[in-house]
C-alpha cells in the first residue's frame, strides 16, 4: 500500500536521521495511513478508503458524502 492519503493528499516527507555522532543519513517520514471502510448511504454500498489519521478526523467532521465528493472532484475513482 502506498503511503498516500486519498482525502488530504498527504505523502511521505523526507529528511535526515541524525546519529549521536551527528552523521546524517536519509530517512522517510511516513504519514499514519489506515485502511477504513465506510457506508455510503447515497449509493447504498460500502467504500474502502486509504486515509491518514487526519483524513479520518476530517471525515468525522464533514461527513462521508462530502469527503467522497472531494475525492471525486480531484479526479480519483471511489
Amino acid at each position: 500500500m502506498s503511503a498516500h492519503c486519498r482525502l488530504t493528499g498527504r505523502r511521505p516527507g523526507f529528511g535526515n536521521a541524525i546519529s549521536h555522532s551527528h552523521r546524517r543519513t536519509g530517512r522517510r517520514f511516513d504519514p499514519n495511513i489506515q485502511r477504513k471502510r465506510y457506508w455510503l448511504p447515497g449509493e447504498g454500498r460500502y467504500v474502502r478508503l486509504v486515509l491518514s489519521a487526519k483524513g479520518i478526523r476530517t471525515i468525522d467532521r464533514i461527513g462521508i458524502e462530502a469527503a467522497v465528493a472531494r475525492i471525486r472532484a480531484r479526479g480519483e475513482k471511489v
